[in-house]
């Protein structure tokens, strides 16, 4: 049994997440609910939950307010916030859980049922996060990487490419280590898409300042500079010329 606590400043949304925690996820406890930052830390301190569903923006600070305040995070987070395109990729690039509002029972029961695995949660994952939300249109400089057993935190610019593999990634990286992700290349392909890659097959993603040069024949292909060569699909090939002519 997980005890939870709600923090989230619109009382309807603390009234359905509570309705659908009752109905969909009986492993949790629900022991407390604040609406704001500082009735927050309050509570956070007073009952020691195990999870804290934790709001992005209220009117007294920001969730990460709160856990900057609080120093100390033995619990889990799983945020909720508003349909926010910005703060979606931000939460993809640090790989922290997050629900959308309204929130889809569905989703509700994943996130839930994630608790049990190893902490999503970093002090390195946290600051990704901020930095993205806060960067604007800055472009990302780390993402958080789920393997089986952690999540790594790596540099964008030493990412070479990434290659599909079932529902997972390899990631493929400029000093020649690889790493198996628990995610999908196109999940990638969303999240990358604005740093640099471009999905060149339906297998590949790569890191476009890396590309040495295409060759045109045998199908069309790239040649990566650590000497790898990278399908073009034939329905790409025009979309990667131009792409080249334009770097």
């Amino acid at each position: 049994m997980y005890k939870a606590v709600i923090i989230d400043d619109i009382e309807q949304a603390r009234k359905s997440l509570k309705k659908d925690l009752q109905a969909y996820c009986p492993e949790v406890e629900l022991i407390g609910e604040a609406s704001g930052v500082v009735e927050g830390i309050k509570l956070i301190r007073k009952l020691n939950p195990d999870v804290v569903f934790l709001d992005v923006q209220m009117p007294d600070g920001s969730g990460f307010d709160l856990l900057d305040i609080l120093q100390e995070t033995p619990f889990r987070i799983i945020f909720t916030t508003a349909s926010d395109a910005h703060a979606i990729k931000a939460f993809r690039f640090s790989a922290l859980d997050y629900l959308l509002k309204p929130i889809d029972p569905d989703e509700l029961k994943v996130a839930v049922k994630k608790l049990g695995a190893p902490s999503g949660h970093s002090a390195q994952s946290l600051n990704i996060l901020k930095e993205s939300i806060s960067g604007g249109s800055k472009k990302q400089e780390k993402l958080a990487l789920h393997s089986q057993d952690k999540i790594h935190v790596v540099n964008i610019s030493d990412i070479q490419r990434c290659e599909s593999n079932v529902n997972y990634t390899e990631f493929h990286f400029t000093n020649g280590k690889k790493m198996l992700v628990t995610r999908t290349l196109k999940d990638f392909e969303e999240i990358l898409q604005d740093q640099g890659f471009y999905r060149v097959h339906h297998s590949h993603l790569v890191n476009t300042r890396y590309i040495r040069e295409f060759i045109k024949t045998d199908g069309g292909y790239l040649i990566m500079n650590d000497g790898t060569n990278i399908p073009v699909s034939s329905r790409k090939r025009p979309e990667v010329i131009r792409m080249l002519e334009n770097l």
